[in-house]
Formats: structure tokens, sequence, C-alpha cells
């Protein structure tokens, strides 16, 4: 554990068993129903290969889907992966943190807190997440003893089949259809990382890039926390006078200038990868997919109501709204570069980083196909 003035920055196993002591139970099935449906979504996944590589035009190079695996979890297996691949993904900012501890009131502050409240905090958060994602591409994905990965170090394909079942049952749609809706996204991001060998890195240099430049004095830290809780509650404000940060995660609150322009570059790449991905489900589930127009019509009502109050203010200070914008932009922007120059013109978006459109292109397609079109061909 890295640790600093010698607590512990975060306690890994902490936050493992807190979350899965919080998280809500799955729903009511029997145990050889739950056998049946995770036989069904390994084979889901094995059936989407084919379905995306026709569709997308993108074949794996080197690195074969059957080399990242397909993990069919439960709750408090996506827990635990995660924070698998927190604590790998985060192990350079706590090495950082650590060679810059002292014994100044910052240190003395963030020792007495410790890494048993954080790893509570992480914990209340995997809980609240671990009973909403319903599949999800790791692409920093270590492997442990309970947990394989990509003989790369990195990728395996989780399905989280309590929360499938769960939603299928909340939408009231046919459950074969719709556990095959979910395998189809899902191996279209395993496809994304297979085919585009490349990504994986960029987007792990980006991310570095992002804590690198995160201010680690601990006081500094501390204040940021405190006015972003403030900003997000209003505290000190008369109704009806919040400002435009009522509306920013507390992610957004807490970044440096220099985190912006990386964070930007960030959410153009993942507002592609996700709105690749429901653009493929879309594209392939009329095919295969018998009531793909009514899946897709309850889950986007779902996706846009939320579940309540609280789940609204979380998602919001979580930054998941903002998730949820960049499937819609993401998906509008594939849509439209295809509609104008059709699916391998789409592909040249894969060729290199300098390739991948920028915020500014995925609201505007027309500008991405000019600069990367138009310029090649003049």
């Amino acid at each position: 554990m890295t640790s600093i003035g010698g607590a512990q920055m975060v306690d890994w196993n902490l936050a493992v068993a807190t979350a899965t002591r919080l998280v809500r139970p799955g729903p009511d099935i029997s145990r050889e129903e739950a056998r049946a449906v995770v036989a069904e979504l390994r084979r889901h996944a094995k059936a989407s290969e084919e379905h995306v590589r026709t569709f997308t035009r993108m074949v794996p190079e080197g690195t074969e889907p059957e080399d990242t695996p397909v993990l069919v979890v439960d709750r408090a297996g996506w827990i635990k992966a995660n924070v698998a691949g927190f604590r790998e993904l985060l192990r350079p900012l706590l090495a950082k943190m650590e060679s810059r501890r002292t014994g100044g009131p910052g240190g003395a502050v963030l020792g007495a807190v410790g890494g048993k409240v954080t790893g509570v905090e992480l914990g209340m958060l995997l809980s609240f997440l671990a009973s909403r994602v319903l599949g999800q591409y790791e692409t920093f994905a270590p492997a442990t003893r309970d947990l394989p990965a990509s003989a790369d170090g990195g990728g395996r394909l989780l399905l989280v089949a309590p929360n499938i079942v769960h939603v299928e049952r909340e939408l009231d749609v046919d459950p074969h259809d719709f556990r095959l809706w979910v395998a189809l996204h899902e191996e279209t991001h395993r496809t994304q990382f297979t085919a585009v060998p490349w990504l994986r890195d960029h987007l792990q240099g980006e991310i570095q890039t992002f804590l690198d430049e995160t201010d680690v004095d601990p006081m500094t830290f501390l204040e940021r926390l405190r006015e972003a809780a403030q900003s997000l509650s209003g505290a000190g404000r008369p109704e009806g006078e919040q400002g435009e940060s009522d509306s920013r995660s507390l992610v957004d609150i807490v970044q440096t200038p220099a985190q912006r322009e990386v964070l930007g570059r960030l959410t153009a790449v993942m507002s592609l990868l996700e709105g690749h991905g429901d653009f493929v489900m879309d594209g392939v589930g009329p095919d295969v997919v018998g009531s793909v127009s009514e899946i897709r019509e309850k889950f986007q009502q779902r996706r846009a109501q939320g579940a309540g109050r609280l789940d609204q203010a979380l998602r919001r200070l979580l930054g998941l709204d903002a998730k949820l914008r960049q499937y819609k932009d993401g998906e509008k922007f594939v849509r439209s570069v295809v509609e104008e120059v059709g699916m391998d013109g789409f592909n040249r978006v894969w060729t290199s980083p300098n390739t991948l459109p920028t915020k500014a292109e995925i609201a505007q397609p027309a500008d991405w196909v000019a600069r990367v079109h138009r310029k090649a061909e003049s």
C-alpha cells in the first residue's frame, strides 16, 4: 500500500469490503435461472464478435477477442475488478504523493484521516455504481487470482448478470433480445481496442498526464474539496441564485487548467467510443435483435429519467450525466460521418491519435470530415 506519514493512502481491501457490504442485493432469481443467464450471456458475447466485425469492418490486429476474457460477474465481482483497475491506474499518482509527504500540517491532516476513510469513501461510491453498470470493457485490467485478463496486462470484458436481469425486468422487454443487445455494445468496445492496438496506450498516456497534473498538496486538495462541496450544495447562496457551477461534477471542480485541456481530449475520445458502441448496437440490432426498437426506446427513457432525486444528485456529483451526454453526442457524430463518407471513411478515425476527433469536432462532425478527408484529398 502507498502510504503517507505512515498511514495508508487508500485501504483497497477496505474499499472492496465496504462496497460489497453496502451494495444492494440483486434481483430474486433461482440458482438454475442464474446459471442459464450466465450461459446465455457467454453465448451472446461470442456471437457478437462476428456481428460487430462484419458491421464495423474492424478486424483485430494481433490480439484476438478470445485473448481478452469475457467474464460474467455479479456485483461483488464487478467491485473487485474495478478496485484492481483503480489500484493499478492510480499507482503513479499515489507514489508521487508519498514522495512529497512532509511533516507539515497538510501531511499531518491527511495522515490522520488515513487510508481507511479513503477506502470507505471509495467503497461507498462503488456500491452505488455496482448496481447500475450492465457491462464494461476494462481497458486497464491487471490479472488477479480470481479475475483473468489479456496476456499483455490489460483488457477484459465484464457482463454484470444481476444488473442485466434487473433492467430487463424493469423495462419489461424480451430478456433474450436485451441480453444480446447489451453484449453487442460491450463487444464493440472490445473490438475497438483489439482492432486499434495504439488506442490503449494513447488513453493510458492521457490519463497519466491528467494525474501528473494533479495538485498533490494535501491542504490544497482538502480546500478544493471543501469548495466543491459548497458549490455543489449551493451553500451560502439565496434560493434561486445557484450559478453555472451547480451543473458541474466534483471531478470538474477540482481540475487545474492543464487538466481541463487533457479532460477535453479524453471527453472527445470517450464520446467517440461510447457513441460508436450505441451506433453499432442500433446498426446490428434490426438483423439479430427482433425487439430492438422497443428496447432502445425504453432504455433511452430510463437513461434520461434516472431513479429518483437522490440518484439524479449522485449522478451529477459523479459526472455520470456527462457520460450520458457522451453517448448521445458521440452517436450523432458517428452517424453523421458514416452518412457522409461511409463506414470505411469513418474508420479513418482509428488511423492514429491525430485522426481522433476533438471535443469541438464531436459537436461539428463536418469539421472532422473536412480536416481528415478534405485535407488528405487535396
